[in-house]
């Protein structure tokens, strides 16, 4: 029984129109060449400000320049400055929160470094949680770990979008 269903399964799949991101899909090889990963090489990352700002550019440095940074490129990021918002979450009777929420938000802006004109233009947000305890030690660590996490699915999000820009 799971044997034509797992087969089934396979066809819909097939012929629903999915297509790689990154692969070729029996692209010839001119065109394997101009994948999104090498176009991804080919946008320039703007710095962004404080702390949060500079571990999300290295993190986008690492997932657009996976074969070294450019000598030129064509599409400039550039990204806000990161808001984040911290909230106080579960609430004790004795008004002790156990809970905390951290919000980051930031803007993308893809430019198109030959005309200047904004090819693409996104607002992106990241919410992750933490728990509160009774050492400020812990919490600050929580907090850290929680706030790196967000930066992190930030550049994923950031990666994702260009890349799908790119591939339509």
């Amino acid at each position: 029984m799971r044997k034509p269903i797992a087969i089934f399964s396979v066809l819909l799949l097939t012929a629903c129109g999915f297509e790689p991101v990154y692969g070729t899909l029996g692209q010839d090889e001119s065109a394997a060449q101009e994948t999104v990963e090498s176009t991804l090489a080919q946008i320039s990352i703007g710095t962004i400000p404080d702390r949060e700002g500079q571990y999300l550019r290295n993190a986008l440095i690492d997932r657009f320049y996976r074969h070294g940074r450019p000598a030129e490129t064509i599409y400039a990021l550039a990204l806000a400055p990161i808001e984040e918002r911290l909230t106080d979450l579960d609430i004790t009777k004795s008004s002790d929160a156990t809970r905390g929420q951290l919000r980051l938000e930031t803007e993308i802006k893809l430019i198109d470094k030959k005309t200047g004109v904004t090819v693409m233009e996104r607002e992106l947000r990241s919410i992750t949680s933490y728990n509160i305890l009774g050492s400020e030690f812990t919490n600050r660590v929580s907090e850290d770990n929680a706030r790196l996490n967000a930066l992190d699915d930030l550049a994923r999000q950031i990666e994702l979008q260009v890349s799908l820009y790119f591939k339509r």
